[in-house]
């Protein structure tokens, strides 16, 4: 069976979502960060790029060119996309600058550890950390969305699950890599 190539289609997405990051940001930011057209514009590429992570992910299965380099890439593709928007609300006074470090402590680190045990193997993603990953953008989501206040109950008790789902799933994860 032919190894797929490096660069194929699933790849390709990951590395424009990597590049669309400034976009996001920038949109995220415009008129002052607080105008409720451009929070939903912004909601509205997050929520696209975010769609790309499945489709490069299903592509690549699919079409059974899932690389090494994919393995490595989408992971760190998705804590620098969850990265801009908590920082970027961080930054704006809408997310707590404690959930986002504690957030981005734990995928920092988990990144960090897999480029530490590289010489072993790729160690993929998990269905937890699938999981984890989409109550991270939901739940993110909701604070880019312009919410009415009377919604904020959901939207932090949303987020509170995601904040307990990247705990978990970090130990576990850091609990299956050592057996191997």
């Amino acid at each position: 069976m032919r190894k797929p190539s490096e660069l194929n289609l699933p790849n390709s997405i990951t590395i424009l979502r990597i590049l669309a990051l400034p976009l996001c940001a920038y949109v995220l930011f415009k008129n002052g960060g607080h105008d409720s057209t451009w929070r939903i514009v912004s909601w509205w590429i997050f929520f696209i790029v975010g769609l790309s992570d499945m489709l490069d992910g299903k592509l690549a299965r699919s079409r059974n060119s899932v690389t090494e380099f994919g393995k490595l890439l989408d992971p760190i593709a998705d804590k620098a996309f969850i990265g801009t928007a908590m920082v970027g609300l961080s930054i704006l006074g809408d997310l707590p600058w404690w959930i986002t470090a504690v957030i981005m402590f734990r995928e920092i680190g988990i990144t960090l550890f897999r480029f530490a045990v590289l010489k072993k193997g790729v160690i993929p993603a998990n269905r937890g950390g699938k999981i984890k990953a989409a109550f991270q953008g939901f739940g993110v989501g909701f604070y880019v969305l312009p919410l009415n206040p009377s919604l904020y109950w959901f939207r932090d008790g949303f987020m509170a699950i995601a904040i307990a789902l990247t705990l978990v799933t970090g130990v576990i994860y850091l609990i299956e890599a050592r057996k191997r």
